[in-house]
């Protein structure tokens, strides 16, 4: 008999982000590949591997935005640490060169023009 007896439990029900370990939602990145038309097809290990390389950008943006916050003495992060976390790491830099983070302002440069100039004194110490 397929029926339960009295010692079976129900197995419960787990999400496909559960069973990879995942905290982003797989099915909605499934979906999300399959309305984008990137492919005829698009298996569910698909959307786990997407979900799971955008999970790590997000925790290593996140912890570089944490310690920015933690240099600044606020408790709080805002867009101004996260354009700051992303232009001090050079990988993330570059895969977002072409991304404008609104509120985020510029990353602090002064043109070494600009410096005042070392006097005679200064150069000799």
């Amino acid at each position: 008999m397929t029926g339960r007896g009295k010692g079976e439990e129900k197995k419960k029900r787990q999400t496909v982000s559960a069973r990879s370990g995942l905290v982003l939602s797989v099915s909605r990145m499934l979906r999300y590949l399959k309305i984008g038309k990137y492919a005829k097809k698009v298996r569910v290990g698909a959307a786990i591997y997407t979900a799971a390389v955008i999970e790590y950008l997000i925790a290593e943006m996140l912890e570089l935005a944490g310690k920015a916050a933690i240099e600044n003495k606020k408790k709080t992060i805002t867009a101004r640490h996260i354009l700051l976390a992303v232009k001090s790491d050079e990988e993330i830099d570059n895969l977002l060169s072409h991304v404008t983070i609104s509120e985020g302002g510029v990353p602090p440069h002064i043109e070494p023009v600009l410096l005042p100039k070392k006097t005679f004194r200064e150069r000799k110490d």
